[in-house]
């Protein structure tokens, strides 16, 4: 079942996330990861959530990341509470990757999607390596109002922050 505009966010939705904290700031630092349940803590939020089949890739590093740490003041402006990225790394990983980006606190939220869990529940992980798929989804206050997967591959087109920008 995939996702459309219109549909509820599922409920029960949890990734595996590190948390920034100052002490932490140094890409060696690993933390502690923790279950983050975005069907709760997105309830009442306006939220990006954009995926990458995976951290510290070509595509995803160079095309994709950037563009939404760019426009991060621009979603602000449109009403976005929260920006977040997925891959199926695990939260170590998606960490390190935050930290590479000189992401800070919780501008955007690094998550984890364990063996693409959540992408396969909603049809939208690469069937031939398991990984999560490139897509985005902007969930207000609980309903889905754009949700689109890319169908090239290495295609930024659907789920870059352009397109996001443009459906808000």
């Amino acid at each position: 079942m995939s996702l459309k505009s219109g549909d509820s966010f599922p409920d029960n939705v949890v990734f595996k996330y590190i948390p920034w904290s100052e002490e932490s700031d140094e890409i060696t630092s690993c933390g502690i990861p923790i279950d983050y349940n975005a069907s709760k803590n997105w309830a009442d939020k306006k939220v990006v959530l954009f995926s990458v089949p995976g951290a510290f890739t070509p595509t995803c590093s160079v095309n994709h990341v950037p563009g939404y740490i760019q426009n991060l003041p621009n979603l602000r402006e449109k009403g976005v509470d929260i920006v977040a990225v997925l891959a199926f790394n695990d939260p170590f990983v998606m960490s390190a990757w935050g930290k590479a980006n000189r992401v800070r606190g919780d501008e955007i939220l690094f998550l984890s999607d364990p063996e693409a869990k959540f992408s396969k529940s909603i049809g939208w992980a690469d069937e031939a390596s398991g990984r999560t798929g490139r897509y985005a989804i902007v969930i207000d206050h609980g309903k889905v109002r754009y949700a689109q997967i890319e169908t090239e591959k290495g295609a930024v087109k659907k789920s870059g922050a352009d397109a996001v920008l443009a459906s808000l």
